[in-house]
């Protein structure tokens, strides 16, 4: 009887731990719940802010890209700048002699000339050749004008010096003379 006891004791003590066990799991699942629900928040929270570093890195190097493009931009156009008083000079060495004895000298000067030009072409700057067209304060620059009823009143006649622009920038405005139409009111304020 007393081993039955023993038993019996032994087998309340198991099922003690059996009810004590049963207990300490639900605390803690719910601790591992908790620290599992903070675990996927802060993961969460991780992944957000990568997210937003690539983001804030892809905006960084793309304004990078583009201040490189336009400071590259505003250097070429700085030597361009330097060089359009070098292909005045060509054009009017080209103009002044036209005598035969320099026609070899000439024709060396020309292929120069248009080498440069289109050198100065394939970097993007343009060349405005005006004459016949509307005047455009933005592009030219009057020098003169001359009193016509032959053409449409404001359009250019002659160009004294041609104007370049680099990629939508006026590196020098076209000098110009221009078309205007006689009037009665400017011939009477004139006497």
């Amino acid at each position: 009887m007393d081993d039955r006891k023993t038993n019996l004791n032994a087998g309340n003590d198991y099922e003690l731990d059996q009810s004590a066990e049963a207990k300490a799991p639900p605390e803690e699942a719910a601790r591992e719940d908790a620290d599992a629900k903070r675990l996927a928040a802060d993961l969460d929270d991780l992944r957000q802010t990568l997210l937003r570093r690539q983001a804030d890195f892809d905006n960084y190097r793309k304004r990078i890209e583009k201040e490189r493009s336009e400071d590259n931009k505003r250097a070429t156009a700085r030597v361009v700048e330097g060089l359009i008083p070098v292909i005045d000079g060509f054009e009017h060495a080209l103009a002044a002699h036209r005598e035969a004895e320099y026609e070899g000298y000439r024709k060396g000067f020309e292929l120069i000339y248009k080498q440069l030009l289109d050198n100065l072409g394939r970097l993007g700057v343009v060349r405005v050749e005006p004459v016949g067209k509307p005047f455009d304060p933005h592009l030219h620059q009057a020098m003169d004008r001359a009193e016509t009823t032959q053409v449409a009143d404001g359009t250019i006649l002659e160009v004294f010096q041609p104007g370049y622009v680099f990629h939508g920038r006026v590196l020098r405005p076209a000098m110009v003379r221009v078309a205007v139409h006689p009037s009665g009111a400017s011939n009477v304020g004139a006497n």
